[in-house]
């Protein structure tokens, strides 16, 4: 994968899991499509689908290889959400209680209070979204 050395996990024709080169606990894993997709939004379903079956079939086996019963399954999708490289990848990082990471809410110290009215308004506006396509 590029020009850093690889602990490969496992791959198939769409999909390829391998060790983070940065990890952020033992066995942090990233999971992605072997075809360049920027976001979630812009994958095949064939591709998609690819990427979340070798997840899946990863989580257990990453959480005992590192001893754990938890882990953080993560998707930054764009720029602004955090995503550091231009292709999609999942995170799947085992966790401990003690491992100074928190719930992703904990990640947003600026959290807006948004009123029932325009948490009914977002709803219909994802609907009309989701009928227009």
């Amino acid at each position: 994968m590029g020009n850093l050395p690889s602990n490969i996990i496992v791959q198939d024709e769409k999909a390829i899991a391998f060790l983070d080169a940065f990890p952020l606990t033992k066995g942090h894993t990233l999971v992605i499509p072997k075809m360049h997709f920027s976001k979630v939004q812009d994958m095949t379903e064939e591709y998609g689908s690819a990427l979340i079956r070798l997840m899946l079939r990863l989580v257990d086996p990453i959480e005992k290889a590192a001893h754990v019963s938890s882990s953080t399954i993560a998707i930054h999708n764009g720029k602004e959400a955090g995503q550091e490289v231009d292709h999609v990848h999942v995170h799947i990082i085992p966790r401990t209680v003690h491992d100074g990471a928190g719930p992703i809410h904990s990640m947003f110290v600026k959290r807006p209070q948004i009123s029932s009215i325009d948490m009914n308004q977002m709803a219909l506006a994802i609907r009309g979204e989701l009928l227009s396509r």
